[in-house]
């Protein structure tokens, strides 16, 4: 099974990038793409969601990875989720074949704990569109960056059995976000 990352972060070199490369599955970066707001007007063409979403159908598995921000994803993130909504309306054939693909979560922010209304959009989107949702693993960054504590966390992500710890050693110049 192979599995790709998807980074929606404000910062390519946050916090939750470095978890992203401890992980070590492909990472594609919101911030590499234009994604417009959803607007219920158009079918979203003339960007680059489509393309996204094209590249995310060959994996089995996808990893959303986003910090935690006043409760929620990221603004990237969320601009990403709401314009699925292409997929419902417009372009049913590509949203038909998010079902059945295994999904998961990743995230990291300056609370102990994340808030439980930070993983239930992530769950019922997933559930929404047919996905298996395998969970959600989370990197407390109060305290800044731990290296002992991003292993563990990178360790027990959701597709763990694909685990492959990045030994490149960057996350350790990783700033907040």
């Amino acid at each position: 099974m192979n599995t790709i990352t998807l980074l929606g972060s404000a910062r390519g070199n946050g916090y939750t990038a470095a978890l992203c490369e401890a992980i070590g599955f492909k990472t594609l970066n919101l911030n590499d793409y234009q994604i417009r707001p959803y607007d219920y007007r158009s079918d979203g063409r003339g960007d680059d969601f489509l393309g996204l979403i094209e590249e995310l159908l060959r994996h089995d598995r996808i990893l959303l990875a986003s910090p935690l921000y006043w409760y929620s994803m990221s603004g990237p993130m969320k601009v990403f989720l709401d314009r699925l909504t292409d997929l419902l309306n417009h372009h049913k054939a590509l949203g038909r074949q998010l079902r059945g693909k295994a999904a998961g979560v990743i995230a990291s922010g300056g609370a102990r704990v994340p808030p439980p209304c930070f993983e239930e959009p992530f769950r019922l989107t997933f559930d929404y569109l047919g996905m298996h949702y395998q969970g959600m693993s989370y990197l407390d960054t109060s305290k800044g960056l731990d290296g002992a504590m991003l292993a563990k966390v990178a360790a027990s992500h959701p597709f763990k059995d694909d685990y492959a710890l990045a030994t490149s050693g960057n996350w350790a110049n990783a700033t907040p976000a």
